[in-house]
């Protein structure tokens, strides 16, 4: 399938039924008075999160959606029936926002929630609403208010918890395959990773984490060289980045602290805020670096690159160094989630109130504590 994380619709809620004026006529019921209802509300738009979706193809070439309106009134005090809502589902991740004025309108973070993004419009008032002691016989009505109409765009952000960032070759989608469930396409030659690919990294019992691994950068991307920066935005909900360098490039001539200053760079361009998301250093392919060269051209690495931050050297393809790497991944993840939760509230029931008598001392059973 292909991958989509952008796309424009129109909505359209129902419009209300129109009211109805109608009044009461039966065999000796002269004067019968009125008895039109009320038009039925319009259908609501809707949206939920589903964590089965992954891409916004199904709005690349559907843009219409529009919910049924509802019914007029009828006489004999009926009123119209509501008009049949509709549900568009969108991936978790998904940002709707005003496609004229770029204002964010919700944002889809929490899977299964859902979301009113267009109301419909009310029904009119029948005749039967305008009676009143004065007004016995009232000829009003109110036609039905129209449903709200929006143009929207849709823009999908991943969320995971670590973001995989690097030149094309460093080895992100070998790394992303060796220690989670995700099988990209992975090839020798450059920008085989078309677009972002997930996997979900399992530590232990109940301990795991979301990696996303998105297309290579390249010097020159915020004007648009290879993929350009269409695939950044996956990776601004990141609680960590890591940088991937290739140690052992094909080319011997390319040096891999210019490219790895080449990425910094386009990512200060790109966006202020992902540039100062935590960031570590991941050096790969140190298994085709001599074993008697690797300690010193890692040293050289770190202090041509002026690195001062975490590093971490491993071989995606034989997963050396990989175990090491995502236990501390998991361990600066699980951190920031309990920054991000805040203090939790404690339960008085099981509040540490000192040294008390052991449950387990025969004593204990018969009362024989004061």
């Amino acid at each position: 399938m292909k991958f989509v994380d952008e796309a424009f619709i129109d909505i359209a809620a129902g419009d209300g039924g129109n009211g109805c004026v109608s009044f009461r006529h039966e065999k000796y019921k002269e004067f019968g008075g009125p008895d039109g209802g009320d038009g039925g509300r319009g259908g609501h738009v809707f949206a939920v999160a589903d964590v089965n979706l992954n891409t916004l193809i199904d709005y690349r070439y559907s843009r219409r959606h529009d919910a049924k309106r509802g019914e007029h009134g009828k006489g004999s005090d009926m009123f119209g029936a509501a008009g049949d809502d509709i549900t568009l589902r969108m991936p978790v991740g998904t940002i709707i926002s005003d496609a004229e004025t770029g204002e964010v309108l919700h944002e889809l973070l929490t899977p299964g929630e859902v979301i009113t993004i267009a109301k419909g419009g009310d029904g009119g008032y029948g005749n039967l609403r305008f009676k009143s002691a004065i007004n016995r016989a009232p000829r009003q009505k109110t036609p039905g208010w129209p449903g709200e109409r929006k143009n929207l765009k849709l823009e999908l952000k991943v969320l995971a918890d670590v973001g995989l960032l690097g030149m094309p070759n460093a080895g992100k989608s070998t790394f992303i395959a060796a220690v989670s469930n995700a099988r990209p396409k992975i090839a020798d030659y450059p920008f085989t990773t078309l677009h972002p690919n997930l996997g979900v990294v399992r530590v232990g019992p109940e301990q795991s984490f979301v990696v996303a691994d998105i297309p290579g950068l390249i010097e020159g991307a915020s004007e648009g060289a290879g993929l350009g920066h269409q695939f950044l935005r996956h990776l601004q909900r990141t609680r960590l980045l890591l940088h991937v360098v290739d140690m052992a490039p094909f080319d011997e001539a390319v040096d891999p602290v210019a490219q790895a200053k080449a990425i910094v760079g386009e990512l200060q361009k790109y966006d202020a805020q992902l540039y100062e998301k935590p960031r570590w250093l991941v050096l790969n392919k140190l298994d085709m670096v001599p074993a008697e060269e690797r300690a010193a051209r890692v040293k050289d690495f770190v202090k041509r690159f002026k690195w001062k931050g975490p590093v971490f050297e491993i071989s995606a393809l034989t997963r050396e160094g990989c175990e090491p790497l995502i236990r501390s991944i998991y361990q600066h993840v699980k951190t920031q989630q309990q920054i991000e939760a805040g203090p939790q509230e404690v339960d008085p029931r099981f509040v540490d109130l000192g040294d008390g008598p052991d449950p387990t001392d025969p004593r204990f059973a018969r009362g024989d504590f004061e």
